[in-house]
């Protein structure tokens, strides 16, 4: 729960709605969704690289502590990883 609102405090203009026991799941599915770029017309999406070059980014520069950054770091890596090829 702590990484999910870490998220939320990174990108507060996500709604993220949470039931018990689901904010890990969330949260990945969160990540899948940026890295994807689904919120943004088709036509105007960017590459997961470039998603995930910016996500880092905004990660690295932002007032969270540490541990948070690598934790959200490590979830954006595995999250790239599990992508499907395209």
């Amino acid at each position: 729960m702590e990484l999910l609102d870490a998220y939320r405090s990174l990108w507060s203009n996500r709604a993220l709605p949470v039931g018990e026991n689901e904010a890990e799941d969330v949260l990945l599915d969160a990540i899948q969704r940026d890295l994807l770029d689904e919120m943004t017309h088709p036509r105007l999406r960017k590459s997961p690289y470039e998603k995930f070059s910016l996500a880092v980014k905004r990660i690295a520069t932002s007032s969270l502590d540490a541990k948070h950054q690598y934790e959200l770091v490590r979830l954006y890596v595995q999250q790239m990883e599990n992508l499907p090829s395209r």
